[in-house]
């Protein structure tokens, strides 16, 4: 992928009533890269997490996509762009199967509507493209399997293959390792080195072993301004950012 700034803010600001959960915060992350953003509790990851895929408006600042001013688009204009995030709480139909929560997905090829009521015949179309996407996350023997009787870390599985069924050319993840066995979270640090081969990866997570696996850049927030920016070598010798952590504590 080429060089350059994909995502940028700049004095990004969100208020709420005379206080400052993100105050100022510039950012950059570069095409090709997985860049985290970490932070103690109360630092502000979340609002500025969700500033910057529009689930919230900022106070004041500018957010730019692919240098094109995004500050004033919904989620569903950035998506359509390219910038697609996949959620906290896994969010997949759970009265589906895994092949049928990835067919949903890709329905957005036909248009904006997803179209519940087609038939069987006609969705089937999109069965090969599901199927591989089940594949490049590691669930084609789940692929008959409803959603709410997949293991939790398949679920999230599932998660990032319907998410990958938009084609973003940058994936946004909220603490995708969230209550996690050590053995989901090292199968999804595999998937999230595997797609990020293609893409631009965003990610809010609080398990800095996974920062220190996947990130080439990392941001560190604190009572949401940034403390610290750089690789994982860096900013984990920071005297700033230890004391951060050990002042706020880990999520």
């Amino acid at each position: 992928m080429s060089d350059g700034v994909i995502l940028a803010a700049q004095d990004l600001t969100k208020e709420f009533r005379g206080f400052f959960a993100v105050n100022g915060v510039n950012l950059m992350v570069q095409r090709g890269t997985v860049h985290a953003l970490i932070g103690p509790n109360g630092a502000g990851k979340t609002t500025c997490f969700n500033l910057l895929t529009k689930f919230l408006s900022p106070t004041r600042g500018q957010i730019t996509y692919n240098g094109r001013d995004i500050t004033s688009l919904p989620p569903a204009g950035i998506a359509r762009l390219g910038m697609v995030r996949s959620f906290q709480i896994s969010a997949v139909f759970p009265h589906m199967t895994a092949l049928e929560n990835v067919r949903i997905a890709l329905q957005r090829e036909r248009g904006d509507s997803y179209d519940f009521w087609r038939s069987e015949k006609v969705l089937s179309v999109f069965d090969d493209r599901a199927a591989a996407l089940l594949e490049e996350v590691g669930l084609t023997e789940f692929s008959g399997t409803l959603a709410e009787e997949l293991p939790y870390g398949r679920k999230r599985a599932l998660e990032i293959a319907t998410t990958l069924a938009l084609d973003p050319e940058m994936l946004l993840l909220d603490e995708p390792m969230a209550g996690m066995t050590q053995e989901d979270i090292d199968r999804i640090s595999t998937l999230i080195k595997r797609v990020a081969k293609s893409r631009t990866v965003l990610m809010v997570e609080h398990n800095l072993s996974v920062v220190a696996d996947l990130s080439d850049r990392i941001t560190v927030l604190a009572r949401g301004q940034v403390l610290a920016e750089g690789d994982y070598a860096s900013i984990s010798k920071d005297e700033r950012v230890i004391e951060a952590y050990i002042g706020g504590g880990h999520e």
